[in-house]
């Protein structure tokens, strides 16, 4: 793959920016504590498979001790339609009992903090500190792992990998959001098995040699 200068790399941003730039995320959620349940839920599951299943379970808990009085079972059964439900159940009463014991209920603004909490991973961390606190983080999931390397902005072979080569390499003004455009330009157009391209913004810039003309 072609390595892109700078200028071909804020080209891209720059025209994702433009495309997307009123994007914001699409998990559903009134309080931090919401934020980082919904997120870690997320995990192999699909943005609205997780609002569906917490449309219900927020209107009960709002806060982290909210959840540690909620009995396993209840939790356990509002989230069932989610994969992997019963550890992710296990998960988040576990990582809500240990804000309450231990940062006041509070979701810490840390990296090192936040990936103590049980079912927390760097992907979940960086989009709470980005999203909550205002970072320029990059979370790496599925869609900006594979939209950063048919783009040419990494060719990491893994999300560590690229969110240190998006970090380095992206230019402060588009750091904030730069994971929030990438998510949607694959959710929405370079889809992983039929990539839109003869319709995408990006067709000239792009380095992705199997492109779908």
């Amino acid at each position: 793959m072609a390595r892109l200068n700078q200028d071909k790399r804020n080209k891209i941003c720059a025209r994702l920016a433009e495309r997307y730039h009123d994007v914001v995320i699409e998990l559903d959620y009134e309080t931090h504590y919401q934020l980082l349940v919904a997120v870690v839920l997320s995990a192999q599951a699909t943005d609205k498979g997780v609002n569906k299943a917490t449309k219900s379970l927020f209107t009960e808990v709002r806060e982290a001790q909210d959840m540690v009085e909620l009995p396993f079972e209840s939790l356990v059964s509002m989230i069932r339609s989610i994969g992997l439900y019963h550890t992710k159940a296990k998960n988040v009463m576990a990582l809500s009992q240990i804000l309450v014991s231990e940062h006041a209920g509070q979701v810490p603004n840390t990296m090192e903090a936040l990936i103590k909490l049980p079912g927390v991973g760097r992907k979940t961390a960086n989009v709470v500190l980005n999203v909550l606190f205002g970072l320029p983080t990059i979370a790496v999931d599925t869609h900006v792992f594979r939209v950063s390397n048919r783009l040419g902005l990494s060719n990491g072979k893994t999300p560590d990998q690229v969110e240190a080569d998006l970090v380095r390499k992206t230019d402060s003004e588009y750091k904030q959001d730069l994971h929030l455009w990438l998510i949607h330009h694959g959710r929405y157009a370079c889809k992983a098995q039929r990539p839109l391209c003869q319709t995408c913004s990006l067709i000239d810039l792009c380095t992705y040699k199997y492109k779908n003309l």
